[in-house]
């Protein structure tokens, strides 16, 4: 039986806020999709997710700061359709940065990990 290769270890970002309101990888995933598809709909379903749901999340996200971060545009003779901002541009950008400095901040630790963690194959008990 040939044995699964393990996953890689991955830091996962995720900054809370005052109120609960919480910034992290999903939502930045999902401003990538809008971007790439100019769509909440779209960018929803590529991470199969209700538009409800996404809309939720990008309204949360337009509340939880000075600026909006996505802008939309409802249908009509041109059809919706949804973009970034400069400001939301910049959030993504300024996130992707902070992933990069947590991974090469930690980067010694997470090899040391890595190195000692368990392939599975130990048996567990008392």
């Amino acid at each position: 039986m040939t044995k699964a290769p393990q996953q890689s270890l991955k830091p996962i970002l995720r900054i809370s806020f005052p109120e609960q309101e919480r910034l992290g990888r999903g939502k930045m995933e999902l401003l990538e999709h809008i971007r790439e598809t100019g769509s909440i709909s779209a960018a929803g379903r590529a991470m199969d997710m209700s538009y409800r749901r996404a809309w939720l999340l990008i309204s949360e996200l337009n509340h939880m700061f000075r600026e909006p971060v996505v802008e939309s545009q409802r249908g009509g003779q041109k059809g919706g359709g949804a973009v970034l901002t400069p400001f939301g541009e910049e959030l993504l950008q300024r996130f992707r940065s902070m992933e990069g400095a947590v991974r090469a901040a930690i980067a010694g630790d997470l090899e040391w990990l890595e190195a000692n963690r368990s392939d599975g194959d130990v048996a567990s008990g008392p």
